[in-house]
């Protein structure tokens, strides 16, 4: 496991950013004295709708002045914290390229649209396990 995703404070008056972390409970990081003590010292509990989760990738989002800590998911954490921070599109979209896995039939179609979608391409790559190469080609074409 590695940093995988941040948990954050969302500021007041800030547009809602992420996913509650008690919305995608339970993450095995939120049983850690690291997380525990992180809350504690912010006088805050998982529950509330201020402490909210956003994978690695999506850190560049996190208000500058709320407070922050990256936490290791396992890979069906990191898929749950993605799908309860995607929109409900991106989130049907990733279901397909998931269920990709177990079909072979129409991928280039299903590849367009998950690009389409904006769903990129390493996102691509790890839902279906395609050849990053593959999934390269069809972008350029």
């Amino acid at each position: 496991m590695a940093d995988d995703a941040y948990l954050f404070l969302l500021p007041e008056r800030h547009p809602r950013l992420g996913a509650a972390l008690a919305a995608v409970t339970p993450l095995e990081c939120a049983e850690t004295p690291a997380v525990h003590g992180w809350l504690q010292a912010h006088g805050t509990s998982e529950s509330s709708e201020h402490v909210r989760i956003l994978p690695a990738g999506s850190d560049v989002l996190i208000p500058e002045d709320a407070e922050r800590l990256p936490v290791p998911l396992s890979e069906d954490e990191t898929a749950r914290v993605h799908r309860e921070c995607a929109s409900p599109s991106v989130t049907h979209m990733e279901a397909e390229l998931l269920e990709y896995k177990h079909t072979t039939e129409d991928w280039e179609a299903l590849v367009h649209r998950a690009l389409t979608a904006g769903i990129p391409a390493p996102r691509i790559v790890q839902l279906t396990g395609l050849d990053p190469q593959n999934v390269a080609h069809l972008i350029q074409a």
